[in-house]
């Protein structure tokens, strides 16, 4: 079966000229939950952004669902894009509208170009479609509330509902958790496998945070000094080998969770 997402020998310098990523190869099949972790500049983000050529790779290929992007043309690539629900470290809302209209802006890749909805002009399936998403994401006694209003922990949640209003097959999140403190961090990360789970969704999400990979990935993807060193299932990565490669306190949760490889 051809997976969502194939990378081949893929390489990235900077104008510096010094590789921030080196020859990546790997592939993540439909339904997979895919962790990449590392130090701060071990290339995460990135890499993360080359896959969906954000950000154009030096050498290497990239499919996204069997297609070379490489190969499209620019509306062909918005299109396949637009299969992918995007959410960041910064969630990105627009804070004088409500949660319900930034909810609604998901729908812009379904739309003509140019075209904008708001909670008061967006045709009535849409704003249903809108709040059935904030509920899956608990907010929908939120959607009212300016973006402004709402905590850390809820903006994210809304950056999550607005993806899903793509009808994307493929979530990519970069440090969705970085910014929020440990409980509305461990909720979104929560929110994030249970939509894996229950829609059978792929997901691919960078974090330097080891337990976050550990509980909420399938699979694990380590990275140091932007080359591969380690691509094991979680239930197969040793925690304490991974925050020795990165120099990172060992907890006694880790010494519980690790598996030996």
């Amino acid at each position: 079966m051809t997976p969502d997402l194939l990378v081949r020998g893929l390489g990235k310098a900077f104008i510096t000229g010094a590789p921030v990523l080196t020859d990546i190869s790997f592939a993540v099949p439909a339904g997979q939950s895919l962790a990449l972790i590392g130090s701060n500049g071990a290339g995460k983000s990135t890499l993360l952004r080359c896959c969906m050529h954000l950000i154009a790779p030096d050498q290497g290929t990239v499919q996204l669902f069997g297609e070379s992007l490489h190969a499209q043309s620019a509306k062909s690539l918005r299109a396949l894009r637009a299969q992918v629900g995007f959410v960041f470290q910064k969630h990105n809302l627009v804070p004088r509208l409500s949660a319900l209209s930034n909810v609604l802006h998901g729908a812009l890749t379904r739309a003509p170009v140019g075209q904008a909805w708001f909670q008061g002009t967006a045709p009535r399936q849409l704003r249903e479609e809108a709040m059935h998403c904030l509920e899956r994401v608990g907010l929908a006694d939120h959607a009212l509330q300016r973006a402004d209003r709402l905590s850390g922990g809820q903006s994210q949640r809304v950056a999550v509902a607005r993806a899903l209003m793509q009808r994307p097959r493929f979530l990519v999140a970069d440090e969705p958790a970085a910014s929020l403190d440990p409980v509305s961090g461990d909720e979104v990360m929560g929110l994030f496998a249970s939509l894996v789970e229950r829609d059978g969704l792929t997901l691919l999400f960078t974090s330097h945070d080891l337990s976050h990979a550990l509980r909420y990935a399938d699979r694990v993807i380590a990275l140091n000094r932007g080359r591969i060193v380690k691509d094991t299932p979680s239930h197969q990565t040793d925690a304490l080998v991974l925050r020795r490669l990165y120099d990172t306190p060992t907890t006694h949760a880790d010494t519980r969770t690790a598996t030996a490889l």
